[in-house]
């Protein structure tokens, strides 16, 4: 029998948990998670938000900061609108207890690469864990809000394969809690007013990422198969600084050191940003990525270091503890030895197609977060504004829905069948795929990473299409555990991101390519592609401009 609910939400992170305690008010939540509650990207994010608090800041300052970063694609009204609502939902947040850094009543604002003034609310080193265990805490506690964990997505609920409209009603999820791995899993039917993709981003489809084993990409994945448009997948932020060392997996250096002082330096102690860019440390993250990357393959090192050792030892355990406290765990004391880093992927800036309110191409359909394209990133996240991002459209997707609710509950819940898993058994050669999970992850990372090239990219292409006619085929035969879903999910990511890079022949942003060197204002615009249509260019203002908005898109 379906579960029934005005709100489905795929996933517990803040963009997430914000939408839900917005949209309690208006009707019946119910958030899924694959994992538990708390195990999110948000949970992991070091830095901070991005927000004016500072008096002698400006929401125009911050736009300006945004667009310099994104490479000339950023939608402007979207920074504009994040600009001006992130204090606001900062000041929310706080409400509901979340805690940050204050000296004598007001917000201790950090500085991070590529913003003109000082405007990151924190909390130490480990916001994100702070946001999540305030948020968490509230939503758990709240009568209209149902988070269930160990509950994988499998696909979107589409009408029109059941001969219906093409709406989305909901999806089908994976219970772990229900049967067993080796007679299968019990599958759920969910249906919902409305089916919110807030699943995060999908740094697991690359070998070395900072992001948790959860970020696989589900949710675009999802979507793409259903139908929606998708854009800019050729965007992947790589952050520049993540601990090297071969027990220390995905451990994030956050930018919040090279705000304040720390340097990047060869092995030999040589610092060399400034051979790169004239901000030196305090560039946009893809410019210190690829001379982090240039000096390694030039020296032949499989890292470099980042020193704030000249910094006092109190002022550091102060500031970072959880660095400080990580690192010693690998024999690394930061106060007074440099730490070995080395960049890993770290942020999907394409995603789900939004308008400005987190709905999709495909009605019944909303994505907010990592998995969103809304137009903030461009071709390049300024630090700390994805969190701000998941505050702002979390919210404004909840408005938007809690308007709608009582129009929407006018029709009743649809009857879709149940799933059926027909001749699927359980599988007794797993070892597939974990063969093709790692086979897949380091074709993406010697083939589409940091710098790539024509013949990289037909090389992926090639390879990541023999291994979805694998994973296709095991799909089919076998019972669905969460990790064939997830290695189905990061096929498809990364067959988007390579279509998607090889059709933009220039280098811009977080897209270099050693054939196209070059910016090319031809290329100024957005990348989309959907199900059965060739990534394709929209809008062309010129380098300077914003490109254009689809015609969907509410203005509003």
């Amino acid at each position: 029998m379906a579960v029934t609910t005005d709100f489905l939400v795929v996933g517990s992170g803040i963009a997430g948990l914000t939408f839900a305690l917005d949209a309690a008010a208006f009707g019946e939540v119910t958030i899924i998670t694959k994992r538990s509650r708390e195990e999110t990207n948000t949970r992991y994010a070091q830095g901070g938000i991005a927000a004016v608090f500072d008096p002698e800041d400006t929401a125009e300052a911050h736009v300006q900061d945004t667009l310099a970063a994104g490479g000339g694609l950023c939608h402007r009204v979207v920074a504009e609108i994040c600009a001006n609502e992130g204090a606001a939902r900062v000041r929310e947040l706080i409400e509901r207890g979340a805690s940050f850094d204050a000296e004598d009543g007001r917000l201790r604002l950090g500085r991070e690469g590529g913003h003109s003034a000082r405007r990151i609310v924190h909390a130490a080193d480990a916001t994100g864990q702070e946001i999540e265990r305030a948020l968490l805490e509230r939503a758990a506690n709240h009568p209209n809000i149902r988070i269930l964990e160990h509950q994988t997505a499998i696909d979107l609920i589409m009408l029109s394969r059941f001969g219906g409209p093409d709406l989305c009603a909901g999806a089908y999820v994976l219970d772990e809690k229900g049967g067993d791995r080796a007679h299968g899993y019990t599958v759920q039917t969910y249906l919902a007013r409305a089916t919110v993709l807030a699943s995060g981003g999908a740094g697991k489809v690359y070998l070395y990422t900072s992001n948790p084993d959860v970020a696989t990409g589900d949710g675009v994945a999802m979507a793409y198969r259903a139908g929606a448009e998708i854009s800019n997948m050729e965007f992947y932020q790589f952050h520049p600084t993540c601990l090297f060392h071969p027990q220390a997996k995905s451990f994030l250096i956050t930018e919040a050191l090279r705000g304040e002082g720390a340097v990047l330096r060869l092995l030999d102690g040589t610092p060399f940003m400034s051979n790169h860019d004239p901000r030196r440390e305090l560039a946009p993250r893809d410019i210190v990525a690829r001379a982090i990357d240039f000096e390694m393959k030039r020296t032949g090192s499989d890292y470099v270091l980042l020193d704030i050792t000249h910094k006092p030892a109190s002022f550091i355990r102060e500031h970072f503890p959880t660095i400080h406290a990580q690192c010693k765990r690998f024999g690394v004391d930061i106060t007074s030895e440099p730490i070995p880093v080395v960049p890993a992927a770290h942020y999907l800036c394409g995603g789900i197609s939004t308008d400005l309110h987190g709905r999709t191409t495909i009605p019944g359909l909303w994505a907010i977060g990592e998995c969103a394209c809304t137009g903030l990133h461009g071709a390049n996240r300024l630090a700390s504004n994805s969190l701000l991002e998941g505050l702002v459209f979390g919210h404004r997707a909840a408005t938007k829905l809690g308007g709608q609710l009582h129009e929407l509950r006018q029709s009743p819940f649809p009857s879709v069948p149940e799933w059926h898993a027909g001749d699927a058994v359980a599988s007794d050669e797993e070892v597939v795929v974990t063969h093709n999970w790692d086979e897949l992850r380091r074709t993406m990372w010697n083939y589409v990473g940091i710098v790539r090239s024509s013949a990289r990219l037909r090389r992926a292409a090639r390879r990541i299409a023999l291994l979805q006619d694998e994973i296709r085929e095991y799909y089919w035969k076998h019972l669905v555990t969460r990790e064939l879903l997830e290695l189905r999910n990061i096929a498809t990511v990364a067959e988007l991101i390579v279509a998607c890079a090889a059709a933009r022949h220039e280098s811009r942003g977080l897209h270099t390519t050693i054939d196209h060197p070059e910016v090319d204002p031809r290329f100024a615009a957005d990348t989309v592609l959907k199900r059965g249509v060739p990534p394709h260019l929209r809008g062309n203002g010129g380098p300077a401009a914003a490109p254009a908005a689809p015609s969907w898109v509410d203005p509003r």
